[in-house]
C-alpha cells in the first residue's frame, strides 16, 4: 500500500511549528497557522490535507470562524476536540479585539510589520479591493481603521474628501493608508502610485502627514514609503 504523505516528511525548515518558531507566528499563511492549532491530521494524512478541507469546505478564514461545532465536525479529520481548538482560537481572537476597543489600549503603527498586525488577515481573502485608512494621533497611535472604498475586481474608488473627512473627524494627526490587490500580487500600480502622490499632496495641505501606503498580497505587503515612490 502507498504511504500517504504527512507533516513528517516535510523538511525541518518547512513544517508550520517550526516556521512559526525560525519567523514568528506573522510569518506564517492562515494555512500554516491552522496546521499549527490543529497539531496534527488524521492517520496516514498530512495536517495540512485537512486544512486544505476546512477552507474549501468554509471558503475563507471568515467561513470558518462563524463555523458551528457541528459544522466543523462534518469535515473529514475534524473531531470535536479539534473543532474546540479552533472555536476556541478565534474566541481568543475576539477577546482581544474587544479588550483593545474598552480598554483604549491603541497599537503604535509606525511599520509595515505593524500595519500587518493590526489589519492581520483581514484583506487577504477579499475578492475586491478594499481601501482603508489607519488614522494615528501624534505619537502614532491607532485611532481607528476606517473603511474608505470597496471597489471593483479592477479597481478601487478613493476620494481625498473621503479620506480627510474621516482623518477629520478624528482628529488625526497622521495617516497610513492600506488596500489590498485581489490578484494576490502585492506590487504597486501606477494607479496606485499617482493616487498616493495625489492624497500625500491634499494631506500636506491639510496638516495631516501621509506615513505610508501599504499594499496587501498574498506574500508580504508592499510599501510604496520604504520603495521611495511617494
Amino acid at each position: 500500500m502507498k504511504k500517504s504523505f504527512t507533516i513528517h516528511d516535510l523538511p525541518l525548515a518547512e513544517r508550520p511549528r517550526e516556521r512559526l518558531q525560525k519567523f514568528g507566528a506573522d510569518k506564517l499563511s492562515a494555512q500554516e497557522l491552522l496546521a499549527v492549532i490543529l497539531g496534527r491530521g488524521v492517520a496516514g494524512e498530512s495536517v495540512t490535507v485537512t486544512v486544505q478541507r476546512l477552507l474549501s469546505q468554509f471558503g475563507s478564514l471568515k467561513g470558518l470562524a462563524d463555523a458551528s461545532i457541528e459544522e466543523l465536525c462534518q469535515v473529514k479529520g475534524i473531531g470535536l476536540a479539534k473543532a474546540s481548538q479552533i472555536k476556541a482560537a478565534f474566541e481568543m481572537s475576539n477577546r482581544l479585539g474587544k479588550f483593545y476597543s474598552e480598554a483604549g489600549d491603541r497599537p503604535v503603527v509606525k511599520t509595515p510589520d505593524d500595519v500587518a498586525k493590526v489589519i492581520g488577515g483581514r484583506l487577504r481573502d477579499k475578492k475586491k479591493e478594499y481601501f482603508l485608512a489607519l488614522l494615528l494621533d501624534t505619537r502614532c497611535r491607532l485611532i481607528k481603521t476606517a473603511e474608505i472604498s470597496v471597489g471593483s475586481l479592477d479597481s478601487s474608488i478613493v476620494h481625498p474628501r473621503e479620506v480627510f473627512k474621516e482623518a477629520i473627524s478624528a482628529s488625526a494627526a497622521s495617516v497610513i493608508f492600506v488596500h489590498n490587490h485581489p490578484s494576490g500580487n502585492p506590487e504597486a500600480s501606477e494607479d496606485d502610485i499617482k493616487l498616493t502622490k495625489r492624497l500625500a499632496e491634499v494631506g500636506e495641505l491639510m496638516g495631516i502627514d501621509v506615513l505610508d501606503h501599504i499594499i496587501i498580497g498574498e506574500k508580504d505587503p508592499v510599501s510604496l514609503k520604504r520603495q521611495g515612490l511617494f
